[in-house]
């Protein structure tokens, strides 16, 4: 042979190449595919700077001032005024729910208080589980009240104009004052590592029975395909407590994350949250005819949970289309879950809106999982 080297032998190479990645077409697909999603979501689903936030306004004050202010939120970028609560006490209910971002809070006698001069306070509160969320939004809402006000301020009302603010605004942002990054990133770490290690280790459990031979001796056992998806995901389960378990002791010893809520709440989510990435992990290894594949499955899905799940960049920045796909995934609503009952000390009540999603995610490709199976076995 000669040493040489050989354009016609380098040829050869590469059309066996190409046969190959045209006959594995799962890996051909992965090639256009994550590139692809990653352009579309980066594109266009993908916004650090979130605009029309839902904000409650409790309005005390039936003056023309209180009314300005309240008109110049409404027609702003930043703020999309969706309730308009009775108390106070509703205002801060829908803070606790999520249901809105903000919350600002007009006290009686405001105008009068202008008029005098006395620069009356208003209660800005801001729902910080998220600061990258708040951030840009809490800086215009100064600038956003005066402006609305000084058009108000003419005739003998001309000379309340000053160069400071002609009134003050207190903003609170609940449940992470200090706005620390850690507070939001290290509790939903929990839901960011669950998917990725539950999903691709339950992925690789069947297919790994059939590289290795063993799943004939699967199929001979008088199992139905229901236990054995049970027998399969329960060492899981067990694998994904430990991690909730090491999570939370990380969380509260390195990083000082509060845990205000109930522990035992957060381990009935985390139960079901863990079921759900099993079953998905399930059904990808019912598809798969390979570890390798069962990993690249995993890989496709992690991809989208990650960037519109809200682990990452903020949900109400993302389009409606895109908030859309993004509430499918069981990540999104353990996010909330977890910092819901970590930092505000949600109750059963309040994260209900969040598990019903996840119950149906289940219950929809469990049954997936299992009528792959079955045909598996035919």
């Amino acid at each position: 042979m000669s040493h040489r080297f050989s354009l016609t032998r380098v040829r050869a190479i590469l059309v066996k190449e190409f046969i190959q990645v045209r006959r594995d077409r799962l890996t051909f697909a992965m090639m256009i595919g994550v590139p692809l999603l990653q352009l579309l979501l980066f594109g266009y689903a993908i916004n650090s700077d979130p605009k029309q936030l839902p904000t409650a306004v409790v309005c005390a004050d039936p003056g023309p001032f209180a009314r300005s202010m309240v008109s110049a939120l409404e027609n702003s970028a930043y703020f999309e005024v969706t309730h308009k609560p009775a108390s106070e006490d509703e205002g801060d209910r829908l803070l606790a729910l999520g249901e809105v971002q903000f919350l600002l809070v007009i006290p009686a006698g405001f105008d009068r208080s202008l008029q005098r001069g006395e620069r009356p306070n208003v209660l800005l509160a801001a729902d910080a589980t998220d600061p990258s969320a708040t951030g840009n939004a809490l800086s215009v809402i100064s600038t956003l009240g005066r402006q609305s006000i000084n058009r108000e301020l003419t005739g003998p009302l001309a000379s309340l104009k000053t160069s400071e603010d002609p009134f003050e605004v207190r903003v609170q942002r609940r449940y992470n004052p200090e706005g620390l990054t850690s507070y939001n990133i290290v509790p939903g770490l929990m839901g960011v590592i669950l998917t990725m290690t539950m999903i691709m280790m339950t992925a690789l459990s069947v297919t790994r029975e059939r590289e290795k031979g063993t799943m004939e001796n699967l199929l001979a056992t008088p199992a139905r395909p229901l236990e054995v998806m049970v027998g399969k995901i329960i060492p899981y389960v067990v694998i994904g407590y430990v991690q909730v378990g090491v999570i939370l002791i990380a969380a509260k010893v390195l990083f000082q994350v509060p845990m205000l809520g109930s522990l035992a709440l957060l381990a009935g989510a985390a139960g079901l949250f863990i079921v759900a990435c099993l079953a998905v992990g399930f059904t990808f290894s019912t598809l798969a005819k390979s570890q390798l594949q069962a990993m690249q499955m995993t890989m496709f899905f992690f991809l989208p949970n990650m960037l519109l799940s809200g682990f990452m960049f903020p949900f109400r920045g993302m389009p409606e289309w895109a908030q859309n796909v993004g509430s499918i995934f069981p990540l999104t609503h353990f996010l909330r879950i977890v910092r819901g009952i970590l930092l505000k000390d949600n109750t059963l009540y309040e994260v209900l809106p969040h598990v019903w999603p996840i119950l149906a995610f289940v219950l929809v490709v469990s049954s997936l999982a299992l009528k792959r199976y079955k045909m598996t076995l035919d």
